[in-house]
């Protein structure tokens, strides 16, 4: 019988390893950026072209390579990092596998340009699919220049499955920022298809995350900061009124190396339990100082997972000073300056005189002396002018019970409803149909007949814009700015009037005519925010993402009253969508207590 069990090729080794490690773009620029600070580096610059599909070049100043170094980098667990198993538990760079250098230069076409201090010249090194083409001398500035074209180029099916430029390039932001935000007196940039997206220079750690994410966050971060003897603890965290359902940025960083841990994260929220909303988050930026002795970042490839030995102090310790950090902030009196509207307080002044004031005492007033009680005689012959009654022709005809004859069905398909409705608390418009009784919820329902009619204008175009007397300006970070600018032509199909005036600021200048009345700031964050967690099909996504954030603003709210013609009108449109049991959240929107639960309630 014949061996079978082969060694596989170093380039096909390196492809395996690649799909762990190189994921997206948003993979290679972190690995880089990593290398580079690594190297000491004091400024890095990314420049992507198509979402980092057709190219990625990452520029730093740091200490650079030596010819031999850069050839050798490129081959698997070679690094500089660690030597010894015994490193990885001393861990203070941010790479230490040797994995990522040979995993990008086996997906794609890597060209690296290099410098040390002491070396008159450089040397740029080429490399395509874990093949060695070439190695020069070049003239070059002091660091290095890593040039990464064609990503997945002899890896289809990886590069097929790749979303889309505006998908690919929100994830680049989001590694970037896991980065630029632990190393904050480093300058870093990033261009995309030629534009500036983030221009950072040096700054404190509170000015770096203003920079990243605008400057509004800054009025809401608390500082938290404590040192003991398992770990050193310091950053911000939000006020309550700064807590949100939705994109709420949280981040964890241990010895400089961003991680997920939601352990930890419930431990940051204990403390705001009956501060905030359920199922509100609050923004964080939470720097750990430990021991690396005392973690493992040897889990998985991305790094991203970190165990501890000491979790369980740890969660307390971050706890306490999450709860000091807030309870410090809510001891602060507010000091109201605005007197517009409030009654006027007199001064005394220091030469003035003051009177006494007079009381008015009624000398034979005995508080021990019952009031003399006046009893009218009460008319019980004529006690029906009293309560008078209604008529009943009203009541037959709000009438909600209408009882089945005998041999029909009771059960199945609802067939017909009663033309008489009756609205329950504001809230529930409860109707008669052959099965029993239909209650639905009022806000639910015309939710998703607005969304309906909102989607069908969209495909279509039928949308008016109504001009805005006074516009308002919105700013976002660079970060999303980007994004804004991709779903602002979206929006302008919908009747929303936008003027990009650069910086990340946007001008509302127009909104949709029938939502004249609602707030277009509030309902145009809302919009971008549920646009960004779309990921699918652009265009059917960010229609469906208006569609529904418009829907929710002009939906009825809860505890209006409507009449029987209003309520007729509603289960008539929503008896005619697509969908009539659940909303476009996948919300119930209706349920039927049938004849026979009612019978046996009585039973």
């Amino acid at each position: 019988m014949s061996d079978i069990i082969q060694l596989l090729p170093d380039s096909v080794a390196n492809q395996i390893a690649a799909g762990e490690v190189i994921q997206r773009p948003a993979s290679v620029v972190k690995e880089l950026v990593e290398n580079a600070l690594d190297a000491g580096a004091h400024e890095v610059h990314v420049m992507v072209t198509d979402a980092g599909r057709t190219s990625i070049l990452v520029i730093d100043d740091g200490c650079g390579m030596s010819p031999t170094d850069a050839r050798l980098s490129f081959e698997r667990h070679a690094t500089s990092k660690i030597k010894k198993a015994d490193d990885l538990f001393d861990l203070h760079t941010m790479g230490f596998r040797g994995e990522a250098l040979a995993s990008i230069a086996a997906v794609a076409q890597v060209e690296l340009t290099t410098r040390m201090a002491a070396d008159e010249v450089g040397t740029v090194t080429t490399i395509h699919a874990s093949r060695f083409i070439s190695q020069e001398p070049v003239q070059c500035a002091v660091g290095s220049q890593f040039k990464v074209d064609n990503l997945f180029y002899n890896v289809p099916a990886r590069r097929k499955f790749l979303k889309s430029n505006a998908t690919e390039l929100n994830n680049i932001l989001a590694a970037y920022e896991r980065i630029i935000l632990v190393y904050p007196d480093v300058a870093f940039s990033l261009h995309s298809n030629g534009a500036e997206l983030l221009a950072l220079r040096p700054a404190g750690l509170r000015q770096r995350i203003i920079d990243v994410f605008g400057k509004r966050l800054n009025q809401d971060l608390l500082p938290i900061s404590v040192d003991t003897t398992l770990c050193r603890i310091n950053g911000f965290v939000g006020k309550p009124e700064a807590a949100k359902k939705k994109g709420a940025h949280q981040f964890f960083f241990v010895n400089g190396r961003y991680m997920r841990h939601p352990y930890f994260a419930k431990a940051v929220m204990a403390p705001y339990e009956r501060l905030v909303a359920q199922g509100e988050q609050v923004p964080f930026f939470i720097y750990f100082d430990i021991d690396p002795a005392d973690i493992d970042v040897n889990i998985h490839p991305t790094k991203t997972e970190i165990k501890f030995d000491n979790e369980q102090a740890i969660w307390q310790i971050l706890a306490a000073a999450v709860k000091d950090a807030v309870g410090k902030f809510n001891d602060v009196p507010t000091i109201d300056f605005d007197t517009e509207g409030k009654p006027d307080i007199p001064i005394f002044g220091q030469g003035g005189t003051l009177q006494t004031p007079s009381l008015g005492v009624n000398p034979k007033y005995n508080p021990f002396k019952a009031p003399e009680m006046r009893r009218e005689a009460s008319n019980a012959e004529n006690w029906e002018e009293l309560f008078p009654q209604k008529d009943n022709t009203e009541t037959q005809e709000r009438s909600l019970f209408d009882n089945p004859e005998e041999g029909e069905e009771t059960e199945g398909v609802i067939e017909e409803k009663s033309p008489a409705h009756y609205q329950y608390k504001g809230k529930w418009v409860m109707t008669a149909v052959k099965s029993g009784l239909m209650v639905i919820d009022q806000h639910r329902a015309h939710l998703r007949v607005l969304y309906e009619e909102y989607l069908e204008r969209i495909k279509h175009h039928r949308w008016a814009s109504q001009s805005i007397l006074f516009p308002d300006i919105v700013t976002y970070p660079p970060a999303e700015a980007e994004l804004v600018r991709n779903i602002v032509p979206e929006l302008k199909e919908v009747g929303f009037s936008i003027s990009d005036l650069g910086g990340g600021s946007f001008s509302i200048d127009g909104v949709p005519a029938d939502i004249a009345g609602m707030d277009p700031t509030t309902m145009f964050r809302e919009i971008i925010q549920a646009a960004k967690e779309k990921t699918g099909r652009p265009k059917e996504e960010v229609d469906a993402a208006v569609a529904l954030t418009l829907a929710r603003g002009a939906a009825i709210p809860l505890g209006q009253v409507l009449s029987n013609e209003e309520m007729e009108s509603l289960v008539n449109r929503l008896f005619s969508c697509s969908n009539v049991n659940m909303t476009p959240d996948g919300k119930t929107i209706l349920a039927i207590l049938r004849q026979e639960e009612i019978e046996h309630l009585f039973a």
